[in-house]
């Protein structure tokens, strides 16, 4: 059994407008290459440092519309990077005027049938323009693990800087992933020296395909992501990357009776001792 996947990179600015007139059109280009599921990257709507929560307040309900629309007329499963919400899953607000970072996963008939709130937020120094990055002044984190069952893949969801946490990644194969994916915004610096390394980490001590989308290019003066989306086997092949900045689209098949294989022959859960 094998199905198409695909990884969106994008440029994201401040327009909304401009930003979802760009994901719709590279939903049609994955499309017409025969995928079957897209994954956006992180901050995909919108990108633009101290709006989170206006975003959430003003946009939200408008995006996730979109969405839905776009998931019907492409006759896709979308999984919409992250957005800020300003309300947790159970509907209580997030107090403080901050937001969660959330992935929305779409169904081709347009229900929402998962949302992940990111649980590692990006509080670092980075040797870069920008300098310090403190995503907990903005954000709360989000609690729960998920996974979501469609048709093809048992999928896990995670954010951007989670990748650097295996423990996460190890929990969702316990909770049946086969797919996993990793929507980001990775610094140009951070991304360079370690973006393909733990994605490829995460693809082979799971046995999990994974799909990185990300943000790529030169954002404004201070911010600068390092995009080079792509689509790593359970064996930790590139299957599929894009170099250059900037929007486009990398398509890969999952080739599921493989996965099965390499999973059969090395049985790491089996094996697994834990201290």
């Amino acid at each position: 059994m094998s199905v198409r996947v695909a990884a969106i990179q994008m440029l994201s600015s401040e327009q909304l407008a401009s930003n979802l007139q760009t994901a719709t059109q590279l939903f049609a280009q994955a499309k017409a290459q025969g995928a079957c599921l897209v994954v956006l990257p992180e901050n995909f709507a919108m990108f633009a440092a101290g709006v989170q929560y206006q975003t959430a307040v003003t946009h939200f309900v408008e995006i996730q519309q979109w969405l839905a629309e776009q998931a019907k007329q492409q006759q896709l499963w979308i999984i919409a990077g992250s957005i800020p919400c300003a309300f947790r899953p159970d509907g209580s607000p997030v107090p403080d005027k901050k937001v969660r970072s959330c992935c929305l996963v779409y169904n081709p008939q347009g229900d929402c049938v998962a949302r992940y709130d990111k649980i590692h937020l990006f509080d670092v120094q980075v040797n870069d323009a920008q300098g310090s990055y403190q995503e907990s002044a903005t954000f709360e984190q989000g609690t729960d693990l998920v996974v979501v069952k469609t048709p093809f893949a048992n999928i896990g969801l995670s954010i951007c800087y989670d990748v650097r946490f295996p423990v996460l990644y190890q929990r969702l194969r316990d909770l049946g992933a086969e797919i996993i994916v990793v929507p980001a915004a990775f610094t140009y610096l951070t991304g360079q020296a370690h973006w393909q390394t733990l994605l490829r980490a995460r693809a082979i001590e799971t046995q999990c395909l994974v799909i990185g989308a990300g943000q790529g290019g030169q954002h404004n003066a201070l911010r600068r992501t390092w995009g080079h989306s792509q689509i790593i086997d359970a064996w930790g092949n590139v299957l599929a990357e894009q170099q250059e900045v900037g929007a486009g689209v990398v398509v890969a098949d999952y080739d599921l009776v493989e996965q099965y294989r390499i999973r059969q022959q090395m049985p790491l859960l089996q094996h697994r001792r834990l201290c």
